[in-house]
């Protein structure tokens, strides 16, 4: 890899290790030391995922227009902005307010920093996106285990940490990122991809995909949501708990070779591994759901990896084979929304079912929406069948 691509995972891996000291804990922190109630926690950090969504999109658009340097800074010092005042004042209700402005700012970060990734490194092609999304994982993996560690002394100390971390993270964008010399002219943001998109059919496809993709999320967030306090309640620890999200990085980033030769089995059928992937899905909540110690979520975070691991690369991936030529970044651009748009969804949802019913009709809620995935999922590409059946018959 070139050192810039070094620097820019390096960056990305401070990033999220910094990130990672906080965004497990907050519904622990909002539910149990603030004393608010599950939905107020989802309706939290609903905004903060909004947030992150506008930061995107203004992300993508600041990259064209003044490039990826300035737009990594920018979004680094709205986040240092919000943890100065966040380590400071962490009450109610300006908590919530500079959590929602720390998603902004971290989103203003990701799509500049995938795009600068992709240009100093074209001839890499997937490699230069697979090593972000492998410091990534590395970063969860380090900033959540940290992060229950410090959180077992203090969470004040969370906040500190997390400020510290993306000071690092501006000095090495400030140092390192000025004379990385990129190409922004092949780069097309959400924002700008002002042209019908010509072939519906593939759209109509994608979007029915994406529903299911939404719903796995819905289901997926709820780790971060409804189930840490539900851990806390069952008198598992803020370290243990953080330790299940250091397995989880940790897997993603040591399971890939394990994991390849399966995926290659499937050879071009892509629904398989997502088919493959939600059913794992649904065993891990199963297990989740009769779980009453950390032995029992350890084996369902676990099993969730892997479910994981199937599912949101391939994803992408069919998004990337049905975009038409110049619509690469659209397609992409509705694959990121929706995955943002569950994590805004799933932990109100969960705090509502909670606060109204129990965890176990969480549970059951949550595997029917698994079975609407995988029929979603099955049934995607039925309009391109039908599309290929009308083109043949006319001819």
């Amino acid at each position: 890899m070139p050192r810039s691509l070094w620097l820019l995972v390096i960056g990305m891996m401070v990033n999220v290790t910094g990130s990672s000291f906080l965004w497990p804990l907050n519904a622990i922190y909002i539910h149990d030391h603030l004393g608010k109630s599950l939905s107020v926690a989802g309706v939290v950090l609903m905004l903060n995922s909004a947030a992150s969504v506008i930061g995107n999109l203004i992300g993508g658009n600041l990259y064209d227009k003044i490039g990826g340097y300035r737009s990594i800074l920018l979004g680094i010092m709205i986040t240092i902005f919000s943890l100065i005042g966040m380590t400071f004042w962490h009450g109610w209700p300006l908590y919530p307010i500079f959590l929602t402005i720390i998603g902004l700012g971290a989103g203003i970060i990701v799509p500049a920093m995938f795009a600068m990734a992709g240009a100093v490194w074209k001839e890499g092609g997937r490699k230069a996106f697979n090593a972000v999304y492998i410091a990534q994982n590395f970063g969860v993996a380090v900033g959540s285990a940290l992060g229950g560690f410090v959180a077992s002394f203090s969470f004040d100390y969370i906040f500190l940490a997390n400020l510290i971390m993306f000071i690092v993270f501006f000095l090495i964008a400030f140092f390192g990122y000025r004379k990385i010399n990129i190409d922004r002219g092949n780069y097309t943001s959400v924002i700008q991809e002002k042209k019908v998109v010509k072939s519906r059919t593939k759209l109509i496809a994608l979007l029915i995909l994406c529903s299911g993709y939404l719903l796995c999320w819905v289901g997926y967030v709820q780790w971060q949501s409804t189930i840490s306090t539900y851990t806390q309640e069952i008198n598992i620890s803020l370290r243990q708990y953080s330790m299940l999200w250091t397995i989880n990085g940790a897997l993603i980033v040591l399971g890939q070779p394990l994991l390849n030769p399966i995926v290659k089995r499937f050879g071009t059928n892509l629904k398989a591994p997502i088919i493959t992937g939600i059913i794992i899905f649904m065993i891990s909540f199963g297990i989740a759901g009769y779980a009453s110690d950390f032995k029992g979520f350890l084996a369902a975070m676990i099993i969730l990896t892997i479910g994981e691991m199937f599912v949101w690369p391939t994803v992408p991936t069919i998004a990337d084979s049905l975009a038409p030529k110049g619509k690469e970044g659209f397609f992409q651009g509705i694959v990121n929304s929706t995955a943002t748009g569950g994590r805004m969804i799933g932990p109100l949802l969960g705090g509502i079912l909670v606060d109204l019913y129990s965890m176990s009709i969480l549970f059951k809620a949550l595997l029917i929406l698994f079975v609407i995935s995988i029929v979603l999922s099955l049934i995607y590409d039925r309009p391109l069948k039908s599309k290929a059946e009308k083109q043949s018959i006319s001819m």
